[in-house]
């Protein structure tokens, strides 16, 4: 596998940083995989703008960084507006469609995950970036559904591991329901 940058944004509270975590951790654990995470975030604790990085390779991986990114999801506008130059030419475009409304013309597969509407229905707001996950899984299949599961519950607080995990699974639905394929991200 070639390695895959994938660089996660929008606003502290969200879980992105969380998000990177989990799907980096069930990489190495349960992918035989190496991966390297890196994030920033305001000094605030919530609210402010937060962005994690994450590349998974079947090889060693040299840098904590890349210039482009081959997917970019974005939870709120201004993260679109600062990172969307960091996707790579025809790379993978993940929004909510709901805090990301204005999506210029661009040369990148787009897809419109309803992330908090989703995650508002299931019962919690912030469980919208499983919701991400759930759909990301389908999209790279670097780990099982099963492998992603077992990790979501070993590191999320256990008052919350029934509202990630039915967030994970609607996220796992939607992407099915949109038929997505391997082809469709090389």
């Amino acid at each position: 596998m070639k390695p895959l940058s994938v660089r996660i944004s929008g606003f502290g509270g969200q879980g992105i940083i969380l998000t990177a975590i989990v799907l980096g951790t069930a990489s190495v654990k349960k992918g035989n995989l190496y991966a390297v995470q890196t994030q920033s975030y305001g000094s605030e604790a919530r609210g402010g703008e937060c962005q994690s990085e994450l590349i998974i390779s079947d090889k060693l991986i040299n840098s904590p960084t890349t210039k482009y990114k081959d997917i970019l999801i974005c939870l709120f506008q201004s993260a679109l507006d600062k990172y969307l130059s960091t996707l790579k030419k025809t790379g993978i475009l993940i929004v909510d469609p709901k805090l990301v409304t204005e999506i210029p013309s661009i040369d990148a597969n787009i897809y419109k995950v309803p992330a908090t509407e989703t995650a508002i229905k299931i019962g919690n707001r912030i469980a919208a970036n499983m919701v991400i996950l759930g759909f990301l899984q389908k999209l790279i299949k670097v780990v099982s559904e099963d492998n992603l599961r077992e990790i979501i519950s070993s590191m999320v607080p256990k008052k919350f591991i029934d509202i990630n995990l039915k967030a994970f699974n609607a996220g796992v639905s939607f992407a099915k329901d949109l038929d997505i394929t391997k082809e469709d991200i090389e």
